[in-house]
C-alpha cells in the first residue's frame, strides 16, 4: 500500500530517485551525472591521476601497419560515442512522449512570445561575442568567417538544454504547471532554432549553402510527415491486442509494438540527423507524436532507468574527455571566460523572465522561468561535440562553453527553488493555470 501511495503522488519514476546529496545542493540527478562526466575527463581525475584516467578511458591506440604504425581513435572511445549517442535518442523519445499538449495549447500566445525573446536576444548578444572572439583569434579554426562565429555562439547562448529540462521538471514536481510546460516549449522552440543556426554555419563552412536549406526543409518535411501520416498510423498501437507469450517475454511489453516503436525511432533519428538537424530532435517528434495511453506508460517504466542511468551517462563521459581546464588558464581566456558567462546566464534569464512577466505572469513565474531557461547541459554538450567534429572552433572554446555550461545548469535549479520557496511563503503554488492558492493545487492533486 506505501508503494502504490508513493507511486501515485509521484509518477514518475525519477522523482523515486533523489539523492540527499543532491537534495542539499538543490541539484537534481542528471546534473550529478554531468559533473561526473567532467570529473572523470582529463581536467581533474588526468590531473590527479593521469595514469588512472588514460587506463580507464584510453582515447588513442597505435597499432603496427605494413609501413610502420599508425594511430586510430581507441575502440572504448567508440563504444562509449555510441552508448551515449543512443542514451540521446531514446531519452529524447521518452521526454516526447512525456509532453503535455493539453496545457501547452492553453498558453500559446504566452509561450510563443517568450519563446521569441528567448531566441532573439541570445542572437544579438552571442553574435556579437562571436564576432569578436574570431577577431581576437585562438577560439574558433581558420575556415570560420566573422558572421559564421557569431552564429555558432549566438546558437550556443541560445539553447536550452530541453532533455536536461525535462528532467529538471520531473523532479521538482512541476511536470503538470504552466511554469513547467511553457519552459519546455519554449526551450524546444529556442532549440530548434539554433539547430537550425548551427546547420547553417556547419552546411557554410564546408562551402555548401545547400546543405542548410536541406536542413531546414527537411526538418519541416518530417515534422509535417509525422503530424498528417505518422501520428494516426502510430494510434494503432494503442488498440493491438498483444499475445500473452509476447508480453510474460518482455515483462509486459508486446514485442510486435515495441519492435514498430524501436524501428520508428531509431528511422526517425537517421532521417533528421541524414538531412542536419540532428537525430534528437527526430526522437522529440516521434515520441510527441506517440498515443497515450497504458501501453506508453509501460514503456517509459521500462526504458528510463536503463535510458537515464545507463545509456545517457555514456555521453556525458565522452564529452568531459573533451573538456580541458589547462587551455584556459591564461589571463585572457579567463576573461573571455567570464564575459560569456555573464552574457549567457543575463541573456536567457532576463529576456525570457521580462517576456514572462510582460505577458502577465508574476515576478515568481516569470523568474522561475529564467532561471530554468539557463539549464544548457545536454542540448549545449551536444551542440559543442558538433562544433568540434566539424573543425570549427578549437579546444578552447569547447572549453570555455563546457564550462559556462556546468556553471549555469548548476546555478538553475536551486534559483528556480528560491522563487518557488518565497511564492509559498505567500499561500500560493505553481498549478495548471499558473499561481493558485495551495489549497487548490493540493486538492486537484
Amino acid at each position: 500500500e506505501r508503494s502504490q501511495r508513493v507511486v501515485a503522488e509521484h509518477p514518475d519514476p525519477r522523482r523515486l530517485d533523489r539523492q540527499p546529496g543532491n537534495r542539499r545542493l538543490g541539484q537534481v540527478q542528471v546534473v550529478a551525472i554531468m559533473v561526473a562526466g567532467f570529473l572523470l575527463g582529463p581536467s581533474v581525475l588526468g590531473a590527479i591521476w593521469p595514469q588512472a584516467q588514460h587506463w580507464l578511458f584510453p582515447t588513442k591506440l597505435t597499432i603496427g601497419t605494413e609501413t610502420g604504425t599508425a594511430t586510430i581513435t581507441h575502440p572504448n572511445l567508440v563504444a562509449i560515442y555510441v552508448v551515449g549517442q543512443l542514451g540521446l535518442v531514446l531519452y529524447m523519445f521518452l521526454v516526447g512522449s512525456s509532453f503535455k499538449l493539453d496545457i501547452l495549447g492553453a498558453h500559446t500566445r504566452q509561450a510563443g512570445a517568450t519563446s521569441a525573446a528567448g531566441i532573439g536576444v541570445p542572437l544579438v548578444l552571442g553574435g556579437v561575442l562571436g564576432w569578436w572572439m574570431v577577431d581576437s583569434g585562438g577560439y574558433f579554426t581558420d575556415k570560420v568567417a566573422h558572421w559564421q562565429g557569431g552564429l555558432f555562439v549566438a546558437a550556443a547562448v541560445a539553447i536550452t538544454a530541453f532533455p536536461m529540462l525535462a528532467w529538471i521538471v520531473y523532479d521538482s514536481g512541476l511536470l503538470n504547471t504552466r511554469l513547467g510546460t511553457m519552459s519546455l516549449s519554449c526551450a524546444a522552440v529556442d532549440d530548434a532554432c539554433s539547430w537550425v543556426l548551427l546547420a547553417t554555419v556547419v552546411a557554410t563552412a564546408k562551402g555548401s549553402v545547400l546543405g542548410a536549406v536541406v536542413a531546414v526543409g527537411g526538418g519541416l518535411l518530417y515534422l509535417l510527415f509525422m503530424v498528417y501520416l505518422g501520428r494516426p498510423l502510430l494510434a494503432r498501437l494503442e488498440t493491438w491486442t498483444p499475445r500473452s507469450a509476447d508480453t510474460e517475454r518482455t515483462g509486459g511489453l508486446p514485442i510486435a509494438q515495441l519492435s514498430i516503436i524501436l524501428l520508428v525511432v531509431l528511422t526517425a533519428s537517421w532521417f533528421t540527423d541524414l538531412v542536419g538537424i540532428y537525430s534528437v530532435f527526430g526522437a522529440f517528434v516521434a515520441g510527441l507524436m506517440m498515443p497515450r495511453g497504458e501501453f506508453l506508460d509501460r514503456i517509459r517504466d521500462r526504458f528510463e532507468p536503463l535510458t537515464a542511468y545507463l545509456l545517457l551517462p555514456g555521453f556525458f563521459i565522452y564529452s568531459g574527455l573533451n573538456t580541458q581546464l589547462s587551455l584556459i588558464l591564461d589571463s585572457s581566456t579567463l576573461v573571455m571566460a567570464g564575459v560569456v558567462l555573464v552574457v549567457s546566464f543575463a541573456a536567457k534569464f532576463g529576456a525570457i523572465g521580462l517576456a514572462a512577466r510582460w505577458q502577465g505572469m508574476s515576478w515568481y513565474e516569470a523568474g522561475s522561468m529564467g532561471a530554468l531557461a539557463n539549464a544548457r547541459g545536454l542540448m549545449e554538450l551536444i551542440l559543442l561535440n558538433i562544433g568540434l567534429e566539424a573543425g570549427l572552433i578549437s579546444g578552447k572554446l569547447y572549453t570555455i562553453l563546457a564550462v559556462m555550461t556546468i556553471i549555469t545548469t548548476f546555478v538553475a535549479t536551486p534559483l528556480q527553488r528560491v522563487f518557488a520557496r518565497r511564492l509559498e511563503r505567500t499561500g500560493a503554488k505553481f498549478g495548471p493555470s499558473g499561481v493558485e492558492p495551495i489549497e487548490a493545487v493540493a486538492t486537484r492533486g
